[in-house]
C-alpha cells in the first residue's frame, strides 16, 4: 500500500454491555472494572474518558443469543464470563450524550430479528438525543441461539441473512429519507398547526421480506440517516458493505489480510457508483502501554496470568459455529464450511488452536501491539498505512486501564506526529468523520437515492 502519512487516524473505543468482550479472562484482574458494566456511572465515566482523549466515537458489539456453541451448552460462557451476562447497548447512550458533547456513539443491532420500522425510530430518536452523534452498526448475527430464542429453528443461511438486511435498509432509508419533508414540521402556534400533513409521506414499501405503509414516525433529526457502521469481511459481506457502508470495521490478523479486504471493497464501492475514498475503515487492535516499552511488556506479562484458553475458545467456536470444545490445542484449523462468521474461520485456517487461544488473550483475533508511546504509535501508523486503513477501534484488555494508559501515552504522541487531531470540529458524526461540511449521507450513498423520493398521500 502507498504511505499516507497526513491521513488523520480515527480512534474509536471498542467495548461491549458484558464483563467479557474479547479479551477472554481479563475481568478478573484486579484493574479491571467491566464488573460494573450494569450501572449507569460505569458509562457516562468512559464516555468523559473517551472524550477527555480526543476519541471519536465509542463503538459498542452486542449479541442476541447466549453463547453456547462450546460444549453444546452456556456453561463455559456463564463460568468464563465470555459475553454473559450482556445487556441492551442501547439504553445507556442518551446518559452518555448528557455527559459528553462531541463523542459519538456506534451501536450494534441485527436485521436478522428486529422490524425495520421500529429501529428506523429508535436510531431517529438516539440522532435527536445525541444532537447528530449516531452511528448503526449493522450485522446480520451469527449465532444459532439467537435465532432460537426469536421465534426461528435457526438462523438464515449466511448469504440470506444479507438478502434480508439489504431489504431492511432500503425500508429504513425510505422512512429516514423520503418520508418527511425537510419543512414538514412547522409548529404554527397561531394556525394551530404543528406539521404540514401534505408534506409528510407514507414509503408504501411491498418486499420480499417486509411490508411498510408508513409514514416514519420521527420528524428528520440532524443526520436523519444515521452513520452507517459495518463489520463483515465475507464475500458477501464486503459487497454488503461497499453497497451501504461509511465506515468498514475490518478484522484480520495482519496488514496483508486486512489491506486485501480494504481493496476488495474499495474496488466493489468504485463499481456501484461510489467514491471509494469517502468509505472510512478500521480495525480493532489491543493496546498494551506503559511510560517504555519495558513498562508495557510487565503489564503485558500480567495480563496474561488472567487470560482463559477455555474462554478463548468459547469465543472462537461462537464466531466460527464450530464446537471446539473436544479438539487437541495442537491442531490445525481446517475447517471451511460455516454459517456463522466465515471471515473469523478463515483468519484463524492454517493456525493451531493453541496458537489461536493464546493470540486471543488480549482483543480477541485481531492485533495486539505492546510498548512504550514511539513504539506503539510507529505499530498503529505502519498497520495504517500498510493495509490503507483510517483508523482504528481499541479494545481493552481492562476498563478503564487500557484507555487511561492509551490516553495518557499515545494520544501525545499521535498528536505531535499530526495523526489524531488535538480536539473536535462542530457538527454531527458524520461531519466528524467524513469533513464533508454536511449532516446528510453522501449523494452517492444508496440512502440518498430517497431524498427526492415523494408519493402523494395515501387518503385512509
Amino acid at each position: 500500500m502507498t504511505s499516507q502519512r497526513s491521513k488523520r487516524l480515527l480512534l474509536n473505543g471498542f467495548t461491549m454491555a458484558t464483563v467479557g468482550h474479547i479479551s477472554p479472562g481479563l475481568w478478573r484482574h484486579p484493574d479491571d472494572s467491566a464488573s460494573q458494566y450494569s450501572t449507569l456511572g460505569y458509562w457516562t465515566s468512559l464516555a468523559r474518558l473517551l472524550e477527555s482523549g480526543g476519541f471519536d466515537a465509542l463503538f459498542i458489539a452486542d449479541v442476541l443469543g447466549p453463547i453456547e456453541v462450546y460444549g453444546g451448552n452456556p456453561d463455559s460462557a456463564l463460568r468464563n464470563g465470555t459475553q454473559m451476562p450482556v445487556s441492551d447497548p442501547v439504553l445507556a447512550i442518551s446518559a452518555m450524550a448528557a455527559v459528553t458533547e462531541h463523542l459519538g456513539f456506534g451501536v450494534t443491532a441485527s436485521t436478522s430479528y428486529a422490524q425495520p420500522y421500529l429501529l428506523a425510530r429508535t436510531f431517529s430518536t438516539l440522532d435527536q438525543l445525541t444532537d447528530g452523534r449516531i452511528a448503526w452498526n449493522v450485522v446480520t448475527s451469527m449465532v444459532d441461539s439467537a435465532a432460537r430464542n426469536l421465534g426461528m429453528e435457526r438462523q438464515l443461511e449466511h448469504d440470506v441473512r444479507y438478502d434480508r438486511a439489504q431489504e431492511f435498509l432500503e425500508v429504513t432509508y425510505k422512512l429516514w429519507e423520503g418520508s418527511w419533508e425537510d419543512d414538514a414540521v412547522i409548529r404554527d402556534r397561531v394556525g394551530g398547526v404543528y406539521t404540514d400533513p401534505a408534506k409528510v409521506h407514507r414509503i408504501d414499501h411491498v418486499g420480499e421480506y417486509f411490508s411498510v405503509a408508513g409514514p416514519h414516525l420521527c420528524e428528520p433529526t440532524p443526520q436523519r440517516t444515521p452513520v452507517i457502521f459495518q463489520a463483515g469481511a465475507s464475500s458477501r459481506g464486503q459487497e454488503f458493505a461497499a453497497r451501504n457502508a461509511e465506515l468498514v470495521f475490518l478484522g484480520g490478523r495482519d496488514a496483508e489480510e486486512i489491506g486485501r479486504s480494504v481493496t476488495a471493497i474499495k474496488k466493489r464501492a468504485a463499481d456501484l457508483g461510489r467514491d471509494p475514498d469517502g468509505l472510512k475503515f478500521v480495525t480493532s487492535v489491543g493496546v498494551v502501554t506503559a511510560a517504555d516499552d519495558a513498562a508495557a511488556e510487565s503489564k503485558y506479562a500480567d495480563y496474561l496470568q488472567y487470560s482463559t484458553p477455555e474462554g478463548a475458545l468459547t469465543l472462537f467456536s461462537a464466531f466460527t459455529g464450530h464446537d471446539w470444545s473436544n479438539h487437541d490445542l495442537n491442531e490445525v484449523v481446517s475447517r471451511t464450511d460455516t454459517n456463522a462468521s466465515q471471515s473469523t474461520l478463515a483468519s484463524g485456517r492454517g493456525r493451531t488452536l493453541g496458537d489461536i487461544t493464546a493470540a486471543m488473550a488480549v482483543a480477541g483475533l485481531h492485533p495486539t501491539i505492546v510498548g512504550g508511546p514511539g513504539t506503539v504509535a510507529d505499530q498503529l501508523e505502519a498497520l495504517a498505512d500498510e493495509a490503507d486503513l483510517d483508523g482504528f477501534n481499541i479494545a481493552h484488555a481492562v476498563v478503564p486501564g487500557t484507555y487511561v494508559d492509551f490516553i495518557t501515552h499515545v494520544v501525545p504522541e499521535l498528536r505531535r506526529r499530526g495523526r489524531v487531531r488535538d480536539g473536535y470540529v462542530p457538527g454531527t458524526l458524520r461531519e466528524k468523520l467524513s469533513e464533508s461540511g454536511s449532516p446528510a449521507v453522501a449523494g452517492d450513498h444508496p440512502a440518498s437515492d430517497f431524498r427526492a423520493w415523494r408519493r402523494p398521500v395515501t387518503k385512509s
